[in-house]
């Protein structure tokens, strides 16, 4: 036996509206949901304005002789101002949670019919999200008839039922993330599921995102294909705006960001928007985020948090409405224990954080890289007016280039951008647009060369910085120019490895010394240390 059902209607204050004999001629959307032959309704639930309440009484009285079994409950249901959104919404709301809903003994309707569009839009939110368990139902006038009872047509809210519907946005969740992508075919499983759920936070977020990893991991290109999905989806509608915090220094670092008025200082011949104004209504990159500094990361905060800022030189706030992401290679948590890196702003970008992994750790997607790389050339190739220079590897040079790229001992250090740069020049060098056997084998002895020498710089650097920091510790190593870095490390080495002061200070004074009548090197190792507050006795 079917359940008895029970529909929900806001009054129609025009279309239910009518009075004499003539007003059953006319169709009628609360009385058409009562005077279906094949649609019973057990009980009405009529909301109605204050004003109104004549009608919804003419109303009740209709159906009950239209269709003398149904029970009209009427009720009071007032709005200060029908197409308040919020308001509207709050009231459904508020009638749905504290209806007594019995869905295992009754089946329920909402009529979405009648009432302002605001309303309409409310029932079918509240609907689909079961706050009213049932379904949607609408009537209409028959088309070309004069029958006063209409039609009516049931609205299913159940889109797994409509595969094309379900297909579409699996097409277009798919689409976005060949988008992130650049359309690569990628391989790597970790990379794919991080694209994944960053197609998901840059759909629905507004909030900052991070995005770690090392140098040449992709993270402007990344930042830019949100940037795209974001307004593809209308989601901004200002410009992106990158800036590589690393090239902000000194009091220019103010002015690049924030603006100026003119005549604020020396030099500020006009006014200048800054960077972050011109992000208004967009996306604002910001690269290399930890080389800010201090003073500029707390503008930035309030910037973010608040949307406004004080340009140098003016009195009034200025106000942008940007959304941030912000790219880093530093572990921002051990610079803010150094006191480089403010932890509130960490705090407030760190919400949504991605770590790109570096190329090595995806060796596989090198082979669909190499296709794309390709195709970037020759894109270039016709933007500077050169034709013909679509590329391709023959069978055997793609089979000797990518079994050397996959290997162990390739070391990428400069990840997509190595990449990219060894594609360039062999796509370059190609005879007759066809990238040779020959061609692969000399680029692979330029990259290992570059490789091995780069190790071994790295290597001098990183154990310089070592010593460094176990004699000054890492705060205060930190502080250092580079070349007092570099000549300080050098120091320490030959420290490490004498006897003694003296000793010392022959090996780093050895010809210096020969064109002096009488030295005393320690003396001048132990001034040398003591520039930096350390001594001969005190060093690791």
């Amino acid at each position: 036996m079917p359940l008895p059902r029970v529909a929900f209607s806001l009054l129609g204050t025009s279309l239910d509206a009518g009075h004499g004999p003539h007003r059953w001629e006319r169709w009628r959307p609360t009385l058409s949901l009562c005077q279906q032959e094949d649609l019973a309704v057990a009980r009405l639930e009529l909301l109605f304005p204050r004003q109104a309440t004549k009608l919804s009484r003419q109303v009740a009285e209709d159906i009950a002789q239209i269709s003398p079994e149904t029970k009209v409950n009427l009720h009071q249901f007032d709005q200060r101002d029908p197409w308040d959104f919020e308001e509207v919404y709050t009231k459904l709301h508020d009638f749905a949670a504290n209806y007594a809903f019995d869905p295992a003994r009754e089946e329920y309707l909402v009529h979405i019919t009648t009432g302002t569009h605001v309303a309409q839009i409310c029932l079918f939110m509240l609907t689909e999200t079961r706050r009213f368990p049932g379904q949607l139902i609408q009537t209409s006038p028959r088309f070309r008839t004069n029958d006063p009872a209409g039609e009516y047509r049931i609205i299913d809210l159940d889109l797994s039922k409509y595969d094309k519907i379900s297909a579409r946005f699996q097409r277009e969740f798919t689409d976005n993330i060949a988008g992130l992508k650049s359309g690569i075919a990628t391989r790597n499983a970790a990379f794919n599921r991080l694209i994944e759920e960053l197609e998901h936070v840059a759909a629905n977020a507004v909030d900052p995102i991070l995005l770690l990893g090392p140098t040449g991991a992709g993270k402007s290109h990344l930042a830019r294909r949100i940037y795209e999905l974001k307004k593809h989806r209308r989601q901004v509608e200002g410009p992106f705006v990158e800036v590589n915090c690393a090239t902000l220094r000194g009091d220019g670092a103010m002015s690049a960001l924030f603006g100026h008025k003119k005549g604020s200082f020396t030099g500020a011949a006009s006014d200048r928007p800054g960077l972050l104004k011109t992000a208004d209504k967009g996306v604002l990159f910001l690269d290399e985020i930890g080389e800010l500094g201090i003073d500029e990361q707390a503008m930035l905060l309030r910037a973010v948090e608040e949307k406004r800022f004080l340009p140098i030189g003016s009195d009034a706030e200025a106000v942008s409405d940007f959304q941030l992401i912000a790219g880093t290679n530093r572990d921002l948590g051990a610079r803010v224990g150094e006191g480089r890196f403010r932890e509130d702003l960490l705090a407030r970008i760190n919400l949504w954080t991605f770590c790109l992994p570096p190329l090595k750790d995806r060796r596989e997607d090198i082979e669909p890289n190499l296709d794309y790389e390709l195709g970037q050339f020759a894109a270039r190739a016709v933007r500077a007016g050169i034709s013909g220079r679509v590329v391709r590897f023959s069978t055997e040079a793609r089979k000797s280039y990518l079994a050397f790229a996959v290997a162990p001992s390739s070391q990428w250090s400069g990840n997509f951008r190595d990449l990219s740069a060894s594609i360039t020049r062999m796509a370059t060098l190609a005879p007759a647009g066809r990238i040779s056997p020959e061609v692969v084998e000399s680029e692979v002895s330029r990259l290992t060369a570059a490789w091995r020498t780069l190790g071994g710089a790295g290597a001098a650097s990183a154990a310089g910085s070592d010593l460094c920091e176990a004699a000054l510790g890492p705060q205060r190593a930190a502080t250092l120019d580079r070349f007092d870095r570099c000549q300080l490390a050098d120091v320490l080495a030959v420290c490490k490895q004498s006897r003694s002061l003296s000793e010392a200070g022959r090996t780093l004074f050895a010809q210096s010394r020969m064109s002096k009548a009488s030295t005393n090197d320690a003396d001048r190792l132990r001034k040398y240390l003591g520039r930096f507050g350390l001594a001969w006795e005190g060093l690791p």
